[in-house]
């Protein structure tokens, strides 16, 4: 038994500044997708941490301030 064969193949993921070329139309259109459900979640955990700094510049604001 080869245990090379058992073990999961890893998900090929898509990096900024790969070759294009040899992606096909749907590969391409993957690709995008992938990106843009990362921005999503990149621009959400953004909003995420810019509130909550807010909110602890609001509690440690000076009076008068």
């Amino acid at each position: 038994m080869n245990w090379d064969d058992e073990r999961p193949k890893a998900a090929k993921s898509a990096s900024l500044g790969d070759n294009l070329e040899t992606l096909s139309v749907a590969e391409l259109e993957q690709r995008i997708e992938a990106f843009a459900a990362e921005i999503e979640r990149v621009k959400a955990e953004l909003a995420r941490k810019r509130s909550h700094e807010n909110a602890a510049a609001a509690l440690f604001k000076k009076p008068g301030d």
